[in-house]
């Protein structure tokens, strides 16, 4: 079980132990290792990519059909195409590097 609040921790250090050992021993890697799942999951961010990728994707499909049937493309479709792609961007991007 992830721990996402400070309060959880401290009512699972309390019930358990063996937990409050491994904190004395080694505090960063025990916490690392209880970090929430938007840390540690991979499978999170796999998802929202393929999400992202399909919105981006139906977007400029959705809009090449609609110009090819000579109609207006939907300032809808172009939001959501755009904000999809600026997102991808975002969580592809790599991060900067930390103070120098």
């Amino acid at each position: 079980m992830k721990i996402q609040s400070v309060d959880e921790l401290a009512i699972k250090v309390a019930g358990d132990p063996e937990l409050a050992r491994r904190i004395s021993e080694k505090p960063a890697e025990t916490l690392a290792g209880l970090a929430a799942p938007l840390q540690s999951d991979v499978w999170i961010y796999r998802i929202v990519v393929i999400a992202l990728g399909l919105t981006v994707v139906l977007a400029v499909i959705g809009g090449i059909l609609l110009t090819s049937m000579t109609k207006d493309v939907p300032e809808l479709l172009v939001a959501l195409g755009s904000a999809a792609v600026g997102a991808l961007a975002g969580l592809l991007a790599p991060s900067p590097a930390r103070g120098t």
